[in-house]
């Protein structure tokens, strides 16, 4: 039955509008058409595009897209590095009412042929460096769909230049018109982005995003970070994972800067910094960490105050004293690619900066709180779907629910069902609650090491390895023994110059920790890790299993 506050009050278009991130660079374009939106390149002959000249850019390649056919429905793959091009396919392909599957620049032909079938690619566009791989990639295709393929060139690539479609991306755009009258979807719920899993297994699973999700990611990275009008972000993270935690759209509503940065390398990103007054950027911890132990010469004259987001592995110590020491403010957040990048954060408290650096690391290593726009976060039991205790010590999974959830994974209701099942998004992660309302994570539930019986959480021995002062890298992994199942195995990457033994690392070990938890293998090595920094376990388990088991003694 209704109230009187449902009875002649409708919903009108002069009382109800989708959310969506588009209509961020909307308002930029109009409030500050001659603020700089875009930097690519250095020196005088970098690259400069306005708000007005970004959107305009946009608007022409939404324009030029639906005299090619594509609209609502319709999916635009691009392989591109973050350069503009990337920047303003988040924009003109929504506009035009398609869907952006931003394509992982490190895989293999196989799998961009297999995320080409299966999101139905209608177009590509393809940065030059990446057209080899494109090229097989179309040649591997199975579903015989037609796909137009627009180059991207790119005049920082100092490689070779190979055109392999029907024309390149300039071209595409004078096609379009930059007075093109895009219109707000119809539904917040219709799709904005296709995002691909990194899986380990099998085909990887395409994560589906609403306009709605995006648009309050991005506020919420903005409420999170405090981030200022005008603000100046280094593209340190790839745009193509999780929409680069959906800041394209978050830089838009603050009339920020968008940094471009083809490469990520120190030097290249402390110039940038420098030159172009950089004050927020993103990354997994490896790129934190490469700055840290980046030559103090290349440190020179960087301004304090820069505040860097890491997601990933929690930040240990070592990164956090380093980080302080360039003048860095660093944050810590967590999410996967079905909540859109970030989704919480470990939110400061004042008082944490009169603490030693050992107990504010452990603070700042916590997954912490939801997000302001997200509903909630718990940390549950997955059978009884209640939350465990906030003792610390109650291990559970983490799930979320609200506005920052994915839509579903296309084609896959199987996956869907289960991983929204109950009314909550299952992360997989296995975590405590803490008294104080912070989420901990304690591992992934396939990282749990169980040796004769006990579980031992691979993070928590890995926090103990980052604390030695020679280890630059960490990862611990199962390994088979015949007495107790499984031990942890410890993989290495040490800094450059380092000379720690296995024994030096072991004795380091059990000075923290239970003797059980100690690892009983050492191997030194590089570790792999994906595009995104983040250390691929699932390679150390293969690596693992091929040593020889340990023996009964």
């Amino acid at each position: 039955m209704s109230s009187i506050f449902d009875r002649d009050l409708p919903q009108t278009p002069a009382n109800h509008a989708a959310i969506t991130p588009l209509s961020f660079i909307e308002r930029s374009a109009s409030v500050y058409p001659d603020r700089t939106a875009v930097i690519h390149g250095s020196g005088p002959q970098a690259l400069r595009l306005t708000w007005s000249q970004l959107y305009a850019r946009c608007r022409r390649l939404a324009s030029a897209l639906a005299r090619h056919g594509i609209g609502k429905g319709s999916t635009v793959a691009v392989m591109l590095p973050n350069t503009p091009p990337m920047v303003e396919a988040h924009f003109g392909v929504p506009m035009a009412g398609a869907v952006l599957n931003a394509i992982n620049t490190r895989l293999d032909p196989a799998t961009v042929a297999y995320m080409l079938d299966h999101g139905e690619a209608s177009l590509v566009i393809v940065d030059s460096e990446f057209a080899p791989v494109v090229k097989k990639a179309l040649e591997l295709r199975q579903s015989g769909r037609p796909i137009m393929v627009v180059d991207a060139v790119d005049p920082l690539y100092t490689g070779a230049n190979q055109p392999m479609g029907e024309l390149d991306y300039e071209a595409l755009l004078s096609q379009g018109d930059p007075e093109y009258e895009w219109a707000l979807p119809a539904d917040e719920w219709d799709a904005i982005a296709l995002n691909y899993t990194s899986g380990t297994t099998g085909n990887p699973k395409g994560v589906v995003y609403h306009h709605r999700g995006a648009a309050v990611a991005a506020i919420s990275n903005i409420l999170e970070w405090d981030m200022p009008k005008h603000a100046v972000y280094l593209w340190t993270l790839p745009m193509f994972h999780c929409n680069g935690w959906c800041f394209p759209w978050a830089i838009a509503a603050r009339a920020g800067v968008n940094v471009c940065l083809r490469r990520v390398e120190a030097q290249a990103i402390f110039d940038a910094i420098r030159e172009h007054g950089v004050d927020h950027y993103c990354g997994a911890p490896i790129v934190h960490s490469m700055l840290v132990n980046a030559p103090q010469s290349m440190k020179e004259g960087l301004p304090t105050g820069v505040k860097a987001m890491v997601a990933g592995a929690a930040p240990p110590a070592s990164m956090i004293e380093g980080m302080e020491r360039m003048g860095f403010d660093l944050l810590h957040v967590y999410g996967l690619t079905e909540v859109y990048g970030p989704a919480t954060v470990c939110a400061k408290h004042d008082d944490w900066n009169e603490l030693d650096i050992g107990e504010r690391a452990r603070l700042n290593a916590r997954q912490g709180v939801a997000y302001h726009l997200e509903r909630g976060i718990a940390v549950m039991d997955p059978e009884t779907m209640q939350p465990v205790p906030a003792d610390g010590q109650t291990m559970g999974e983490i799930m979320f629910r609200g506005n920052i959830a994915m839509k579903g994974y296309l084609k896959n209701p199987k996956a869907t069902q289960e991983a929204l099942a109950g009314g909550w998004f299952h992360s997989g992660d296995l975590a405590v609650m803490d008294p104080d309302g912070y989420v901990k994570i304690k591992d992934r539930s396939k990282d749990i090491i169980i040796s004769g019986g006990e579980n031992i959480s691979s993070i928590e021995v890995e926090d103990i390895l980052y604390r030695h002062p020679d280890v630059l890298a960490a990862a611990v992994v199962a390994r088979p023994d015949e007495r107790w199942g499984e031990t942890p195995c410890a993989f290495i990457e040490l800094k450059e110059g380092a000379r720690a033994t296995s024994d030096a690392i072991i004795e380091h070990c059990k000075k923290h920790m239970a003797g059980f938890k100690v690892p009983r293998t050492v191997v030194f090595c590089e570790l792999p890790k994906t595009s995104t920094g983040k250390i691929q376990k699932f390679e150390l388990r293969k690596l693992a299993e091929t040593l020889e088991p340990a023996g009964a003694a």
